[in-house]
């Protein structure tokens, strides 16, 4: 049995004006989301030193929150029996209590984790959600375009993170009023999102929609489609080679865009010195640059009908771009060629990414349209599940950054006993020693890191080999045409069973 809310519900597909507005309030919703998750990443040596969280911990609890976020995701998969919008407008509201209210009042490392774990869970069923709203309102032939609007949430997520952390952090220079901004910005979304978020009825949202021409073919199949038999089994259906390893494909290709999330300005602030703000210029760039690349490669992939050589190009120019990166750890290089770097990197990256999230439901349509919500549960489970698993690994490999943090209050406490002509303890002699070595080590383990990302990328790369698509535009214009004539002879037959009737 499906239920939906009716008061969502929508049993016509909606006209092209309000199906844009659709996609245009779930993208506003995803951006809002992943502002409200990126948003302590934005002031994260402020926020350590304050609350005396070593940075070890600082990574333990993220991953942690992504565990718990990962089997949320899989909770989400329940959307395609009980529907996608009233889990991201409610979802949309603890987070924006949690963020507005909780986070900015924590004074303790334990608590600001319970909260960060609360918001953690939403955002893994959210991360469900709204892309399923975005396939149910992009036929096939508009999914890449619509996917880079909804992929650009997590990127847009941290630009707002960036941005909004330059522009008031110099003012406010508190790391609560960074939580106290991202939550009034979420709640105000989130009265939005409530009066006017809709959905597809069931009926509707599980068919395979391949152009907009498709429209009157699916409204008239959805009067007699027996959707409790196409959701029998639903795991068994989607627990398939194509979608498990396209999954983990592109989860390890992220690798580099969860580490400039979450560590990148601590890499820039203990390797190069730069300050938090000129960290966050750089993840201005960064961002900036993906939305970009995101949405232009949407648009051609849609235009080209094709979506593997944007994915090969995408990640072969990343791969191509990190060893550089990578090779300028420990070096004089410029502001300016970190950059540019890093969104050279992103602009490739983006590129990939949006192509993959319209093969990657296109491969699960194949399967059972019926299923979308399942597909990106298990999508979704198995992307948290690495960055888990990736976050434990990080102080493995690169194990120089606390003693780096802390460098400025044992320097200032050296400098301190110096100038009181009191003779530093050896407990303080044995932390400058300690961060001496840090500083010496970090470059050579920091590019070990990177170099576990391109192993990544390699991996996503053989992955793409296994999706649904095609490699020919020409092949993909021959699909489609075929395509549309199946739906003409099809409708046809409809309108001369009626007409007999």
């Amino acid at each position: 049995m499906t239920l939906a809310p009716k008061e969502r519900s929508l049993q016509n597909y909606p006209n092209e004006i309000p199906r844009r507005l659709y996609l245009a309030l779930v993208v506003i919703i995803t951006i809002a989301l992943y502002y409200a998750l990126y948003v302590g990443g934005g002031v994260a040596p402020l926020l350590l030193a304050s609350l005396k969280l070593p940075f070890n911990e600082f990574v333990y609890i993220v991953a942690f929150g992504n565990l718990i976020g990962a089997f949320a995701s899989l909770i989400a998969g329940l959307a395609d029996r009980f529907g996608r919008a009233n889990l991201v407008v409610y979802g949309l509201l603890l987070v924006g209590l949690l963020i507005a209210f909780v986070m900015p009042n924590v004074t303790t490392s334990d608590e600001w984790a319970v909260a960060f774990f609360a918001v953690s869970f939403v955002e893994g069923i959210i991360l469900v959600a709204t892309p399923a709203l975005i396939r149910d309102f992009s036929p096939q032939m508009g999914r890449a375009t619509a996917m880079g609007f909804w992929t650009i949430g997590p990127v847009l997520g941290s630009l707002t993170v960036s941005a909004i952390t330059t522009l008031t952090l110099p003012i406010t220079k508190t790391w609560q009023s960074a939580y106290q901004i991202c939550g009034a910005i979420v709640l105000a979304i989130f009265i939005l999102t409530f009066l006017f978020l809709k959905e597809l009825s069931p009926n509707l949202r599980d068919q395979r929609m391949v152009n907009m021409r498709d429209r009157v073919l699916i409204e008239l199949r959805a009067k007699g489609l027996d959707i409790a038999q196409s959701l029998r089994k639903p795991w068994q259906q989607m627990l398939r080679t194509d979608i498990l390893i396209s999954a983990l494909g592109v989860s390890v290709l992220l690798l580099f865009y969860y580490t400039s999330v979450t560590f990148m300005l601590i890499y820039f602030v203990t390797v190069f010195h730069y300050s938090v703000h000129q960290a966050n210029v750089i993840a201005n760039w960064n961002w900036g640059v993906n939305a970009f690349a995101l949405v232009i490669a949407g648009m051609l992939s849609d235009k080209m009908r094709v979506r593997k050589p944007f994915m090969i190009f995408g990640g072969l120019g990343a791969l191509i771009v990190i060893y550089f990166f990578l090779k300028a750890a420990g070096t004089n290089a410029s502001f300016e060629t970190l950059a540019f770097l890093v969104a050279a990197q992103s602009f490739f990256v983006g590129f990939a990414y949006v192509s993959w999230m319209a093969s990657y439901t296109e491969t699960v349509e194949a399967r059972n349209p019926a299923l979308t919500a399942t597909g990106l549960a298990i999508w979704g489970w198995i992307l948290r599940v690495v960055v888990t698993v990736s976050f434990l690994s990080f102080p493995l490999v690169v194990s120089s950054v606390n003693p780096l943090l802390t460098a400025p209050y044992v320097i200032a406490a050296y400098k301190h006993a110096l100038a009181a002509h009191i003779a530093p303890a050896p407990a303080l002699l044995e932390a400058l020693a300690g961060i001496k070595a840090a500083a010496a080590a970090a470059p050579a383990e920091w590019m070990n890191w990177f170099w576990i990302c391109e192993a990544g990328i390699v991996f996503f790369l053989f992955s793409v080999f296994l999706m649904r698509g095609r490699w020919s535009p020409a092949a993909a214009k021959a699909d489609e045409a075929a395509h549309d004539a199946r739906v003409s002879a099809e409708l046809a037959g409809l309108h001369a069973a009626a007409s007999a009737r």
